[in-house]
């Protein structure tokens, strides 16, 4: 079933929630079966997706395969590996007031769930909180962004020939316009959202009216730091990776450079090096870099790279999309590429001269979604980690925190709600239904009427010990 736009009926729902009422979704072997479907969906077109990211965000195919096939198959394996034990009842420890009695969580299904996928990565976050919301066993509507819409097309068509439409379908079509209908008109038992700040905000509010639980991954102004102990030459390699994948859109890039004063020169000519080294003299002509979503994004950038100086890169091709990577150095902390989210391949550079100003810094745009530090100093690890809030990051690295099922993924205050990967996307998508399950071998009495002197000794003894 492919929606277009202004097509959102009561179809899209009302069957989800007639299967997942009838309990089809509830048991392993339903669930085992739909992720297998899954992952032979990504194995049987992997070189479409290809194609299409190419189309729509012309996308290097090495990047496009490790970070939009490959990290869905790393989700697909934890999660087909790990279903029988994440819904596996859990016992937890009962209290002597509660006997003869055991306790324990199980997880159950929240219903039917809605997934609002970005442009960015079109294909991997959307297909990574469908697998969550799969092994959890919930019905699901999809609404990948309208501004990639080879990817969104693919996605649509391959969702419809695998998956009974009453199950997973996918709506199509302008997300200001469709994503409201949907919204409007249902109550879902989830909101799933990926996106901007903006539309996050909206979307919370919809949710809120309706006491829709909502997760929400946004973004942020995500700091790197480097001070005077790190490796600058590793340093400069990691930042030009994890800045300039994708051509600079990853909600959880680096967004701005903070380094300590005394190592500022050298590090700046060791990220030209690299990225001459990366992507080569002209980094238009590489097969290893990317293009920019659309002109309106490069009339942004534009806007942005005049402020402060450009010490490397600068070119624009407007036609082609394309914005060379670039590094600013002299930007006010006044300046609006200081203020907003840049989600593009411009770097600008600011230095400091002690952790405190640093922090002092980042605090102007708190609670980023990432933070990344490079030192050899436990003292100065210690002390960001301690004195700044924000949702996830790497020591010495730059956004491979990602990489990890086993690590929660999300941001926290402005930068997201809630958190997913791995198990913690099939706990995001189910309820955790507490039960104490009682013997009727014995009966203590002393909870019961009438209440006497001799109960409520005891009842001190044990709640005041």
């Amino acid at each position: 079933m492919i929606l277009q736009d202004q097509a959102v009926t009561e179809e899209v729902y009302s069957g989800k929630r007639a299967f997942f009422d009838a309990g089809k979704t509830k048991t392993i072997d339903f669930r085992l079966r739909q992720l297998e479907r899954l992952e032979q969906l990504v194995r049987s077109n992997e070189e479409r997706i290809l194609v299409a990211l190419a189309k729509d965000l012309g996308k290097p195919t090495f990047e496009a395969y490790t970070s939009e096939i490959g990290v869905p198959y790393q989700e697909l394996r934890e999660a087909k590996k790990q279903l029988a034990r994440w819904m596996e009842p859990k016992r937890v420890a009962t209290p002597l007031v509660l006997q003869p009695s055991k306790s324990f969580i199980r997880h159950d299904p929240l219903g039917v769930v809605l997934i609002i996928g970005p442009w960015n990565y079109p294909f991997q976050l959307l297909l990574a909180p469908v697998i969550g919301a799969i092994a959890a066993g919930n019905c699901i509507v999809l609404k990948p962004s309208d501004l990639t819409p080879h990817m969104s097309g693919l996605i649509a068509e391959l969702i419809a020939t695998t998956f009974d439409p009453d199950y997973i379908s996918v709506v199509l079509g302008d997300g200001a316009v469709v994503g409201d209908q949907l919204l409007d008109r249902f109550r879902f038992d989830h909101v799933f959202f990926t996106g901007s700040p903006g539309v996050g905000r909206h979307i919370a509010m919809k949710t809120a009216a309706k006491l829709v639980p909502a997760t929400l991954e946004l973004g942020g102004k995500s700091p790197v730091i480097v001070d005077k102990s790190a490796n600058l030459q590793i340093t400069a390699k990691r930042i030009v990776w994890s800045k300039f994948f994708n051509a600079g859109q990853t909600c959880v890039c680096p967004d701005y450079l903070l380094v300590e004063e005394t190592v500022k020169d050298a590090l700046i000519q060791l990220l030209k090096a690299e990225i001459r080294r990366a992507f080569g003299a002209d980094p238009q002509m590489s097969e290893s870099y990317g293009r920019i979503i659309n002109e309106r994004r490069v009339h942004a950038l534009q806007r942005l790279m005049q402020q402060g100086t450009i010490v490397h890169g600068g070119r624009i091709d407007l036609a082609d999309r394309y914005v060379e990577p670039t590094l600013l150095d002299a930007v006010s902390l006044e300046d609006d590429i200081m203020k907003e989210e840049i989600f593009g391949p411009l770097l600008p550079i600011v230095s400091f001269s002690s952790p405190e100003q640093a922090v002092s810094i980042i605090r102007r745009n708190r609670y980023p979604l990432a933070l990344y530090l490079y030192t050899e100093s436990s003292e100065m690890e210690s002390y960001f980690l301690e004195h700044v809030e924000f949702g996830g990051g790497c020591i010495n690295n730059g956004m491979v925190h990602l990489m990890n099922a086993e690590l929660p993924f999300g941001g926290v205050g402005g930068s997201g709600m809630g958190a997913y990967h791995g198990r913690h996307t099939f706990e995001t998508f189910s309820h955790a239904k507490s039960i104490v399950k009682t013997s009727t071998k014995l009966d203590p009495s002393l909870r019961y009427a009438p209440y006497t002197s001799k109960k409520m000794t005891i009842a001190k003894r044990y709640f005041a010990r």
